[in-house]
This record gives C-alpha cells, structure tokens and sequence, in this order.
C-alpha cells in the first residue's frame, strides 16, 4: 500500500509547492525525485531510464539555436520593420504585431518572441497615446495559440510529440485548422469590445507627425546595433535547414531530438560563437525541471496509479470516443488555465495512452485534443503560461500595471472561443474518422 501511496503524496505536495510557487519550481521537483529515491520506491537507474532523453535534446538544442539568433538581431529587425508597416494605425499594430507574433510563436521560443515583441509595442502605443494594456494582454494571448501550431511551438507540444512519436508534420496539419481560427476570432473578439481605442488616426496631422518622430526613436534605439549580414544569413541558414529536416523526417528518419542538437553544435561551429556565453543563457532550470517531473509521474506510473486514474476517472465516463475526446480538451483546458501546463501534460501522457489502449480513438484525436486544451489554456489567467507572465513583467517595467482580473477579462473569452473552436474541429475530424 505504501508504494502507491508514498508517491502519491510526494506527487501532490510538489505540484501544491509548483503551482503556488512556495519554492522554486526545479527545487520542488528535485526535491520530490530525492525523497523517492531515498525512501527507495524506485533505485536510481529506474529513475534515470523515466527520463526523456529526446524531449531535452530538442529542448537543448532549440534553446541555443534561439539564442544565437538572438544575439544576430534577427528579432529586432522584424519587429522593427512591421513596426513601420502600420503607419501608426492602432487596427494594424494589432493585427501585424499579431500576424508576427503568432508566427515568430510557432518556430520560436514564445517566451523569446515577447521579450522582442512587447516594448516595441508598448512604445509604440504609449507614444501614439493610446491604451497598451490592450496591446500587450493581446500578444501574450496570440503567442500561446501560435504556439499551438507545431511540435516546437510550445513544450507540451514537445513533450507530447517526443513521447508518442508525433511528427513535426504531423501537428502542422492537424492543429494548423484550430490555431487560425482560435487566433483569428480571437483578434475579432479583442477588435470588437475596444473598438473605440482601435480608431484610424490619418485625419489627425499632429499625432501622424508624432508617429513619424517616434518611429525614427525606435529605429534608433532596437537597431544600434550593427546587423553581421553574413552572420545574420548562416543563423537563418541553419534554421531554415533545421525546420526542413523536421517536415522531412518521415524521408530522413531523423527524430527531431537529433535534427536541433545536431543543428545547433553545427552553428556553434560555423558561427564561432562563444560557447560558454551562449551555454549560460540556456534555460538549464527548465530542462532540470523537466527530468525532475519526468521521474516523478514516471513513478506514478511505474507502480500503476496513472493507470487506475484513467480507468476510474476517464474510461469510468464512457466509451464514447466523442465524449472522451471533449473530455480531455476542456479538463485540459480549464486546468492548465490555473496550473502549470508543464506537469499536467506530464501526467496526462500515460493516461491517454491508457485510454488508447482501452478504446482507440483513430488519428491520434485524443493527442490532439491534449495538446489543444493544454495550450489554449494557458490564455485562462496570467500564471497560465510563462508568456503570460514575461509580458505582464515587461509591462511592469514600463510602468503598466495589468492585473490578474484584468488579463483574465480578456484570457477567458478569448480561451473560451478557441476550446469551442478545437471541439467543433475534434467532433467533425472523429465524425469523418469514424
């Protein structure tokens, strides 16, 4: 009894210690695989083999190719350039900033995205003397649904995909539907209810001038750096290959693990990086988190709790693949809207399996509605996504103060359209696959 029970209780008390951040997150988690192995539920090389080698290589190695791209001032341009696109219109900083970063999202680290995204943004906005909360809750929301999109957009997609072996193919054309609908009726929702702050200002000759002003204030202070073309060129060379490598890898067999570490110790090389530098910027805290949560649900499922979760929680509601589909979407949705997204999809992963197992659902529906409901989710509330809380953050520094009520007014309407999009879309893709 005590083996099912121990890791139970160090289960709970480490996700109660992550999702109100009563201590640092990675020090929970490792904390919680210390107390398994000392109270040896499981010996250390059961723990090491729960590990998800290929998720912390494609982790790994995106991270540093981000990084290095980061450092070319790739981002900065763009968002430098669509800012001279919208001409000032409060309607187009919207959509294009949107447009870019739902894009920029889906390729890229989202975190990354926003931290180049948001100031301009907010000078932009601040400057024209328009409202920037508005602005600012709408990238964060358009950054998580981009994400959605790919297997590397966001980590539950990489977490999910390296687990069951989805390819990066595979999400593009499957989530592809939901993401642009979710995105575009979500913008409509935020255009629709502050219309007013989105008014053309062409007739105003005094705030067009401003704008001018402004953008040349810009230019100068995200682009004084000088742009290395032909370092610039060999960064997007090699993600250029490497994104071709994920959509080839049903020809290479290249898992995509193997593509992004191979591709970033290739750039290390061809761009003579500094190595020790670029290394300190990786995420190192998330990646140990993730083998920390790793062997803790792996645990869970090595002496069979996952397993009667999913026969007496999900399987107990009925064979109805359609049922057992929305089921899923919207207990992942609504929970990961208030819990890390991280962990829940952790858990999630061994119960669908389960659940596959006990009633197949055909073309992978119920991976799809997990990896839906987990990331549309994060737009619920501020702590629902790492995005969220970097834009609040930069906000913060600007002297924009967005609250918790105050992202959430716009997160829930906008991560209620998009879970009524992905059911409509999961309910017409199982009646086709049926």
């Amino acid at each position: 009894m005590n083996e099912v029970i121990l890791p139970i209780a160090i289960f709970v008390i480490v996700y109660v210690l992550i999702s109100f951040e009563l201590v640092n997150k990675v020090v929970a988690a490792l904390l919680g695989v210390a107390t398994i192995l000392m109270l040896h539920i499981i010996d250390e090389h059961t723990a090491m083999s729960l590990v998800n080698t290929e998720t912390l290589m494609l982790l790994l190695g995106m991270m540093v190719i981000v990084g290095i791209l980061r450092k070319s001032g790739f981002f900065s341009l763009i968002a430098v350039k669509i800012a001279e696109l919208t001409n000032g219109s409060p309607l187009k900083i919207l959509l294009f900033f949107a447009i870019i970063t739902g894009v920029l999202s889906a390729f890229l680290d989202n975190v990354t995205t926003i931290l180049i995204i948001i100031p301009i943004v907010i000078e932009l906005t601040i400057g024209m003397g328009l409202d920037p909360k508005i602005y600012v809750i709408a990238m964060a929301l358009i950054s998580n649904i981009g994400g959605t999109a790919t297997l590397i957009g966001d980590p539950p997609n990489i977490l999910i995909g390296s687990k069951v072996g989805l390819t990066f193919n595979q999400f593009i054309a499957n989530l592809i539907i939901p993401v642009i609908l979710a995105g575009t009726l979500g913008l409509l929702y935020l255009w629709f209810t502050d219309r007013k702050s989105f008014q053309p200002i062409d007739k105003d000759l005094v705030k067009l001038f401003s704008v001018q002003l402004l953008m040349e204030k810009i230019k100068h202070e995200f682009l004084s750096i000088k742009i290395d073309k032909v370092f610039l060129g060999k960064c997007l060379g090699m993600l250029i290959l490497t994104i071709l490598l994920f959509v080839t890898q049903t020809i290479t067999s290249l898992s995509p693990g193997v593509v992004a570490l191979s591709s970033a110790m290739i750039l290390f090389i061809i761009t003579k990086s500094n190595v020790e530098k670029t290394l300190e910027e990786v995420e190192w805290s998330t990646l140990l988190f993730f083998v920390g949560l790793f062997i803790i649900v792996g645990t869970l499922e090595h002496v069979g709790v996952l397993e009667w979760i999913a026969h007496n929680v999900f399987i107990r509601a009925g064979t109805n693949p359609f049922v057992l589909t929305l089921l899923v979407l919207w207990v992942s949705g609504i929970v990961s809207g208030f819990l890390d997204n991280i962990p829940f999809a952790i858990v999630m992963i061994p119960i669908i399996t389960i659940i596959n197992q006990a009633t197949p659902v055909p073309n992978n529906i119920l991976w799809w509605a997990l990896s839906l409901g987990v990331c549309f989710g994060g737009n619920l509330t501020m702590i629902g996504a790492s995005a969220n809380i970097v834009s609040v953050g930069i906000a913060k520094r600007h002297g924009i103060h967005i609250s918790f009520l105050d992202f959430m007014k716009k997160g829930l309407p906008v991560t209620l359209i998009a879970l009524i999009c992905s059911s409509a879309y999961l309910m017409i893709y199982l009646w086709v696959s049926l």
